[in-house]
């Protein structure tokens, strides 16, 4: 016999009853492929572009083709093509991104505030990929 709950919808002032069992299974669903899409986004497929290339060309020790496609794939849904452009060349001048932060410039301001939000982003996604 399935398991029923019962809901209020305070909106209404009336009950729902819901076959909890269904519930349960659209949650099961949702986790799976919340999972399904973040290991897709941290390196499922190569993914290539300017970061990406920046990222194997740079020489770093933890750099592999898995960790740099995630970045880029973070990269490609948070920055512009421009901006992604940018940030690669961080990876070969490292003083670069330290004027960029330092500077008084508006436009520079605002790339950093962009490239800060990214580059936490790629950490929080890609990490599982680095280990």
């Amino acid at each position: 016999m399935p398991r029923l709950t019962l809901h209020i919808a305070p909106e209404h002032g009336r009950a729902i009853l819901q076959d909890a069992k269904k519930t349960e299974g659209r949650m099961r669903i949702f986790l799976v492929m919340g999972a399904v899409a973040t290991l897709a986004a941290c390196g499922g497929g190569r993914v290539s572009g300017d970061i990406s290339a920046a990222c194997m060309n740079a020489g770093r020790v933890a750099a592999s083709p898995q960790l740099c496609s995630c970045v880029q794939q973070v990269a490609n849904q948070s920055l512009s093509d421009r901006d992604q452009a940018r940030a690669a060349a961080f990876f070969a001048d490292p003083q670069r991104a330290q004027d960029t932060r330092q500077s008084d410039n508006r436009s520079d301001e605002a790339f950093w505030l962009r490239y800060r939000a990214f580059a936490d982003l790629a950490t929080q996604v890609c990490r599982p990929v680095a280990v």
